[in-house]
């Protein structure tokens, strides 16, 4: 068969650390064993625009795998063309790349490496809130501009402790940035999400649900976002809701970029209604050199954490997230059935309830396995 990597390109780094396995150069430790087998496998960082190598090869492989670092966009009009695929595997968590209901009209499974991540964006999170309470990209740039100057840092500067922090999504990553964050003794924790919590899994960390987002966000210093893209949370956090955020209140998002309007937060953070954005993931991957979110401050100067997407793609996570690629293929390869927790659509329809609250006769088969934006 052949098989279709979309990858990004590491360059020397890639070179130097063979452990950087999603890139083009070290082919997520899995080319030579394909070719073992007698497969084909094609590898490739090129994936925008007609005369890309992903719309020339897509056009005959069997099998797609790509990464949500630099994704394969498959659309409803790509598939059309894709004749021979069946299978679509995300090395790492998040398909919102590739069109599911599309793919379930094709009979293609799509499928990721469930929890491959979510310590690594946990981790991430718990940094990302910090380094904004505390001011601290600012003041690093200063220091690394050869200045100093404190007040005009410190004036921008607070404690995590006695703050309200939320999150919305409180599955696998949510769940864990809200057991990160305990020792931090924060005034509350308060989570929404369409299901709750199992009793002690909410009493065991001390958290609180909330009905309402607005009325979540609305009492919270800090909102993390966890959940996961789809037509419902598509621009969530537009004008309207960071409206009733508190103002000066900071905001995470490693989630996906669409959640959140970019204008709207651009603006949001440059009046000063947010404290602060941060986070890895962008609405458009790459990110275009215009693309707001780049240069957007807050007013004193500080407020923006954004990075390119890697929290969920550590040397650690990208062992995981390969190694579940690989079980994925010997599985298919070998005609086994695949772990369910891994399943987005199989057989024409949803398995996963990950990408909404979705009729599925899947889903009345068996328990709901609770995920998030990259869990």
């Amino acid at each position: 068969m052949k098989v279709l990597l979309v990858l990004y390109d590491g360059g020397k780094a890639a070179e130097e650390e063979p452990r950087l396995l999603g890139t083009i150069q070290n082919k997520l430790g899995i080319a030579n064993w394909l070719k073992d087998q007698g497969h084909e496998l094609v590898a490739t960082a090129d994936k925008e625009g007609e005369g890309s190598e992903f719309r020339k090869h897509i056009v005959d492989a069997e099998v797609l795998i790509t990464t949500p670092f630099h994704p394969g966009y498959l659309t409803k009009e790509i598939l059309s063309t894709a004749k021979n695929l069946k299978l679509c595997i995300t090395a790492g968590v998040g398909s919102d790349h590739i069109d599911l209901n599309a793919a379930n009209e094709r009979n293609i499974t799509v499928i990721e490496v469930s929890g491959s991540n979510v310590v690594s964006v946990a981790e991430h999170v718990v940094m990302s809130i910090l380094l904004l309470v505390r001011n601290y990209t600012p003041a690093h740039e200063q220091i690394m501009g050869g200045g100093w100057d404190v007040a005009p840092m410190a004036r921008h500067s607070f404690d995590l402790e006695n703050k309200v922090v939320g999150t919305v999504g409180a599955g696998r990553i949510g769940y864990r940035v809200l057991q990160r964050l305990m020792p931090f003794d924060c005034k509350e924790l308060l989570y929404f999400d369409y299901a709750p919590l199992p009793e002690t899994a909410a009493k065991a960390i001390k958290v609180r649900r909330v009905e309402s987002l607005e009325d979540m966000v609305s009492q919270c210093d800090i909102v993390t976002v966890n959940c996961p893209l789809h037509e419902k949370t598509r621009g969530l956090f537009n004008k309207e809701l960071i409206s009733k955020m508190k103002p000066g209140a900071w905001l995470v998002n490693t989630a996906r970029g669409a959640i959140c309007d970019a204008q709207a937060v651009a603006d949001a953070l440059e009046s000063g209604q947010l404290g602060g954005y941060a986070g890895d993931v962008w609405n458009v991957q790459p990110a275009p050199a215009d693309h707001p979110w780049r240069k957007m401050r807050h007013p004193l100067g500080g407020g923006n954490g954004m990075v390119p997407h890697m929290s969920g793609t550590t040397i650690d996570a990208q062992i995981r997230y390969s190694e579940g690629t690989k079980k994925i293929l010997e599985n298919y390869l070998t005609g086994k059935p695949q772990d369910p927790a891994n399943l987005i659509v199989e057989n024409g329809d949803y398995v996963s309830k990950a990408y909404g609250q979705r009729d599925s006769k899947a889903a009345e088969k068996k328990e709901e396995v609770r995920t998030d934006g990259k869990a």
